[in-house]
């Protein structure tokens, strides 16, 4: 089943058909206690026993604004699941629905079972679940478990085996068991990449390491799905519905699968048996929502894809990351990177860092000179240092998907010379006497990052810098990002909004005001502050402030805007356009 968000008035359920649970998340200030919880319990056991559901796990985990409430359920009654969830809670509560606080998003297609009396609404969920069931397609899963083939299933199709050798069914049109050709089907080479930042790189790093080898690789990921390097599908695919697409394309013998962490809270994981799980790093962001409110809970949301590895799996993960090194699981093989090298080999023989300058990975007793960082293209002759730990890691991934180190040190020589390599991530045009970078930065730590190579690259102009934010943040981490920008001291800061579904619940404009209200607290001129929402039209403007020997960064997220920004700067490349020039008709609109 793929899983589902609902709203209603009082709480907001998730569905998990790989974990086989339903969860539900109690909306801020809903008051509860011991009692109510055990009644829920009590609730969740009555409707197991009415449905001849398996006792299996119930977890409660409480937190700052309310709880998460869970059990395991079966894979092909998920949505029912749900109904299951909320009612238990409701009557827990001593409420029906239509008791609660009005939610207009809330619209369900139809009443929802904690609008009815205990006794007519697990009437209404037996009969539901029995509606639900699907027991040929639960049937052909428990035959992929005993033939050891890997099962994928959504509201729409059932696939065996992965890649080239899967195949995929409609649920309304499912084989027998002994129809399926058990003996051709199987799992194909993957990894699992996640980390607050860094994940889009190392996928797509890890991805050409893997054609390099012969491989013909599909990767998901923020911005799109992938296959031989080319994209077949734009959008965000960087939860379950991308690694399923990736995993069911027959065109595919190798797999890398960005997961995020909204996707890993609301849906879990869809890869099994992955030969690698990499945790880039761990950074504060999007605090608040499903009861995460430290560093300490966003590296266990992030170590959930440790769950995701064969028995003999590697884990990668970042020893420069206290919060990685500390909640580390014991019970996991596990490679480390670093920047530099001894710190990494120093917790394991499995390790990749700089030593001397050179990239060193250190496997099977043996050490690899991987070749000189500041060679790299992607490190920007080392001062993106950010981008020379998300090398180490696709290496040391590389190294766990039998890649050779040859091959590894070849694709480090020439990945992100070109900016199609990895687009929206650290591109550089060089525009006459202009300095321009497009990046994806989207949290404090990534934007520390990026002005730290752009002050690398500063030749003594003046600074222009694009800054905004997705909607569903907490008003400090505005302030923060904020802060980080100021630090760097620009001479200008163009505030805009990310449009798009990046608003997520706030007016347009009001990002931009917090973030100006706070860089005007820092110190900042009023004029030098200007407010253009779109995010490529303040690119313009950027581009026509801009003098000889100015920098500008540009954090540039919507994809469309993107997309518009670089077709821009690849222009004017092209043309030879320098500061002070007009811009080409086709984008000077508006200035």
């Amino acid at each position: 089943m793929e899983p589902f968000e609902d709203s209603r008035r009082l709480t907001g359920a998730n569905l998990y058909f790989d974990g086989a649970g339903a969860a539900l998340e109690t909306r801020p200030g809903l008051a509860f206690d011991a009692d109510t919880l055990q009644r829920w319990r009590a609730n969740i056991a009555r409707a197991r026993m009415l449905l001849d559901w398996p006792d299996d796990a119930i977890v409660v985990r409480e937190h700052a604004t309310g709880a998460s409430l869970a059990f395991e359920a079966p894979f092909d009654q998920l949505y029912i699941a749900t109904e299951v969830n909320e009612w238990a809670l409701y009557s827990a509560l001593g409420l029906r629905a239509s008791d609660a606080p009005v939610d207009d998003e809330a619209d369900s297609p139809r009443p929802h079972v904690a609008h009815f009396d205990d006794g007519e609404a697990l009437r209404r969920l037996h009969a539901l679940a029995a509606a639900e069931a699907k027991p040929a397609l639960r049937a052909l899963v428990d035959a992929s478990r005993a033939h050891g083939v890997p099962a994928h299933a959504d509201d729409d199709a059932l696939s065996l085996g992965e890649g080239a050798a899967s195949q995929t069914w409609s649920l309304a049109a499912l084989p027998a068991i002994d129809d399926v050709p058990w003996a051709q089907l199987h799992a194909i080479p993957k990894a699992v990449v996640t980390g607050s930042n860094g994940k889009t790189t190392t996928v797509r790093l890890l991805a050409a390491m893997l054609r390099a080898h012969g491989l013909h690789a599909g990767y998901s990921s923020t911005d799109g799905l992938f296959i031989d390097g080319e994209r077949v599908e734009a959008g965000d695919y960087s939860g379950p519905v991308g690694a399923r697409t990736v995993l069911r394309d027959v065109r595919v013998d190798a797999a890398v699968l960005e997961t995020a962490r909204g996707g890993l809270l609301r849906r879990g994981l869809v890869a099994r048996d992955a030969r690698v799980a990499v945790v880039t790093n761990v950074a504060a962001d999007h605090f608040g929502e499903y009861g995460i409110h430290t560093l300490a809970h966003i590296a266990a949301v992030k170590l959930v894809v440790a769950k995701s590895l064969a028995a003999d799996g590697l884990l990668v993960l970042n020893a420069d990351d206290p919060m990685l090194v500390a909640h580390a699981p014991a019970s996991r093989r596990i490679g480390w990177f670093a920047l530099a090298f001894a710190d990494a080999a120093a917790r394991s023989a499995l390790a990749c860092g700089v030593r001397d300058g050179q990239l060193i990975l250190s496997r099977d007793g043996s050490e690899h000179d991987l070749g000189a960082v500041t060679a790299m293209p992607l490190s920007v002759g080392g001062a993106a240092r950010y981008n020379i730990a998300n090398i180490a890691a696709a290496s040391l991934a590389a190294q766990a998907l039998d890649i050779p180190p040859a091959k590894i040190a070849a694709v480090l020589t020439r990945f992100g010379a070109s900016n199609a390599d990895n687009p929206g991530r650290l591109q550089r045009w060089r525009l006459g006497d202009v300095e321009v970078l497009l990046d994806y930065a989207h949290n404090p730590d990534g934007l520390r990052g990026l002005l730290d190579v752009a002050a690398g690259l500063r030749r003594g102009g003046r600074l222009g810098l694009l800054l905004g934010h997705a909607g569903n943040r907490l008003e400090s981490d505005f302030r923060a990002l904020a802060e980080v920008a100021a630090q760097a001291k620009p001479d200008r800061v163009w505030l805009k909004d990310i449009g798009g579904d990046y608003l997520r619940g706030r007016a347009s404009g009001d990002v931009a005001m917090i973030l100006r209200g706070a860089l005007l607290a820092s110190g900042m001129a009023d004029a030098d502050l200007p407010v253009c929402l779109d995010e490529a039209q303040a690119s313009r403007e950027a581009l026509a402030w801009a003098n000889a020997g100015d920098l500008l960064v540009l954090p540039v997220h919507e994809p469309a805007r993107r997309d518009e920004v670089v077709a821009l700067l690849d222009r004017l490349q092209a043309e030879g356009w320098r500061a002070g020039e007009p811009l080409p008709e086709a984008f000077a609109h508006d200035l």
